[in-house]
This record gives C-alpha cells, sequence and structure tokens, in this order.
C-alpha cells in the first residue's frame, strides 16, 4: 500500500519538560480538566533548548494545549469501558482513555501566568512527573465547535440534541462536616496538600468503589485514599457527606523512631496528636 510503505517504522519523541501536581499516582488523577477542581500544577521546561525565546507571546493566552505521554501505561486495547455514559465496550479511539496505541495525552488547561521556564496553569489532570511533548495555545475560533455531535455520549438519554450532550453522569453534591473540614484546613496548611480540592474532584465525579480507584467500602461508610491521607464518606442518593480524615499509617508505623534528619511521617503524628486514631486504626 502506498500509505504504508511512506511510513516511518519509528518515531523518535522527545521531551520539552515536565508537569509537576499534586496527583502523585494515576489513581489521584483527574479523568478529565473540568474534573479535577481546577488543580493548579507547572510545567517546568527543560533548559538549554532554546526554549526562553519558544515561550515568548504565550502569556497572553487565557488556555493552552499540553501534549504528553502517559508514561506510567504499559500495554493498551482496542475495547475499553468507559467510566461514562452506558455500561458496554466502546472502541478506544472512540474515548479518552488513557490507555493507547500510542500513549499520548492532550489537555487544554489553564494558563496563569509565564515564569522564566516556568507554566504555571490549572485544571490540571495530569499525575506527578508526567513529560511534555509539546505546547500550543488554545484558540478558541478554531478549537472550539459548540455544536458537534458527541458520539455515543448522545445515546446517554438526557434528553438533548446532537452537539448539547452532557456528561451522562451528573456530579454528586460534596459536603464536609465540621470535623472534616477542620482536620482538612490543618491537613493543607500543614503539608500544601490541596485536599479538599482533591476530595472534591474525586468525590463529586464518582464515589463508588471500582476496581481502578482508591475506594474501598468499610462496615458502615466508605473509605478514599488521597495520598497517605485517608477520607471516611457516606454516600446518599446524589449526596456525599465526607465525615473524618485519617492517617494512612498505622499507630506502630508512627511509634517508630523519627529519622535525625527530616521526618516525613511528622504530620501524621501531629494529626494523631490532635485526633488520636481509633485502636487498631490506621
Amino acid at each position: 500500500m502506498r500509505v504504508r510503505s511512506a511510513l516511518p517504522g519509528s518515531l523518535i519523541l522527545e521531551p520539552i519538560g515536565v508537569v509537576w501536581t499534586a496527583a502523585a499516582t494515576r489513581l489521584e488523577a483527574a479523568r478529565q480538566p473540568a474534573a479535577s477542581g481546577d488543580a493548579p500544577g507547572r510545567i517546568e521546561l527543560l533548559p538549554d533548548r532554546n526554549l526562553e525565546h519558544a515561550v515568548e507571546d504565550l502569556e497572553g493566552w487565557d488556555y493552552v494545549w499540553v501534549i504528553f505521554w502517559f508514561h506510567l501505561n504499559t500495554g493498551w486495547r482496542p475495547k475499553v469501558l468507559p467510566p461514562r455514559g452506558p455500561r458496554r465496550r466502546r472502541g478506544v479511539l472512540s474515548t479518552r482513555s488513557p490507555h493507547r496505541p500510542n500513549p499520548l495525552g492532550l489537555s487544554a488547561v489553564r494558563l496563569e501566568r509565564v515564569d522564566g521556564l516556568t507554566l504555571h496553569v490549572r485544571g490540571v489532570d495530569m499525575v506527578d512527573g508526567t513529560p511534555v511533548l509539546d505546547i500550543k495555545p488554545y484558540v478558541p475560533y478554531t478549537d472550539a465547535h459548540p455544536g458537534a455531535a458527541s458520539g455515543w455520549l448522545e445515546q446517554a438519554g438526557d434528553g438533548v440534541g446532537a452537539g448539547q450532550a452532557r456528561d451522562p453522569v451528573p456530579a454528586y453534591e460534596v459536603c464536609f462536616e465540621p470535623l472534616a473540614d477542620e482536620q482538612a484546613c490543618w491537613i493543607e496548611r500543614r503539608t500544601g496538600l490541596p485536599l479538599r480540592e482533591r476530595i472534591q474532584a474525586l468525590l463529586g465525579a464518582d464515589p463508588n468503589p471500582r476496581p481502578y480507584r482508591r475506594i474501598r467500602r468499610e462496615r458502615d461508610a466508605l473509605r478514599l485514599a488521597v495520598q497517605d491521607w485517608r477520607v471516611r464518606f457516606t454516600v446518599s442518593g446524589r449526596q456525599v457527606r465526607v465525615e473524618a480524615l485519617a492517617s494512612g499509617y498505622r499507630s506502630s508505623q508512627l511509634a517508630t523512631a523519627a529519622p535525625a534528619a527530616q521526618d516525613p511521617l511528622a504530620p501524621h503524628r501531629e494529626f494523631n496528636a490532635c485526633w488520636p486514631a481509633p485502636a487498631g486504626g490506621g
């Protein structure tokens, strides 16, 4: 075939930078930028690549496209089960699944400012340490197509026409009990982790236990893991009530002697001093 014979045997891509975010694992990363809860992040471009000139004039754009590499993914399948819409398998190229023939990702993120070779962005759905392959400005008049058909998402039965498909799974309302709000504020002040933002994004999208999510069912509640913190919550209809937070470390682990230099478990020890964990908990 003429087209086939014209293709190169392989392509060489080199990262131009890296994304740093609060999502330490794939399970913590939002599935779409809009589901990230306006999560902050920064893109650090590599030095000695003449990129200082490449970012000139980028400051004036509200959004940028980030083309990146799903570096933690291995393998792919031609059909996947999307978390949205009717529960049936779809061809992977008709979905936004990260497991693709070539693990390329594309996200439109909000650009806050450009500081030398660092781009400060929001609405980030990428895991910490993601390699960046390219950055392009988001141009509304050519990139936005409000009337475009939405494929199988329009079959979700929400009663809207072509080009008007909504998320077939409406967001859950996430409410914090006073204790949980106090604990989350304390963790944010002590560690800098935007915990409430992450909880809102993760539980607002889907609070139900699934194999690929860090949500487990307990006796009378559910538990979400966000990095090394645990979030106890209940679900009633479309409302999620966050009841309390806890350290992800066992009391026996926190009882060990602290290292001489910097103690990564110090916030957890201090947290448990304020809100003692139940016996055998953690």
